[in-house]
């Protein structure tokens, strides 16, 4: 086998190594994340809502705030709330 090849070889099995090591701390992190909402569960936290507000939290402001007002605008369309003018 040429340098070359061992050289590729010696590459090829590091990515792997490092990307296995990544995934084993994906599980951990993603299991500790886990822990941490049984344990608001527990104190009697709505993990569902919980996860709402960290994916609310991720978004930018604006972002946000146009899909609130698209998704009023619909509710409206489907007589779900009352219009804005209709709430005054």
């Amino acid at each position: 086998m040429s340098d070359a090849q061992g050289f590729a070889r010696d590459q090829l099995r590091a990515f792997i190594e490092r990307i296995e090591r990544l995934e084993e701390e994906k599980k951990t992190i993603a299991d500790d994340i886990k822990d941490v909402y049984g344990e608001a569960k527990s104190m009697g936290f709505d993990t569902k809502i919980l996860r709402k507000v960290i994916s609310i939290r991720k978004q930018d402001a604006d972002e946000r705030l146009e899909q609130e007002a698209i998704l009023d605008t619909y509710l409206q369309a489907l007589g779900m709330v009352p219009a804005a003018d209709e709430a005054a």
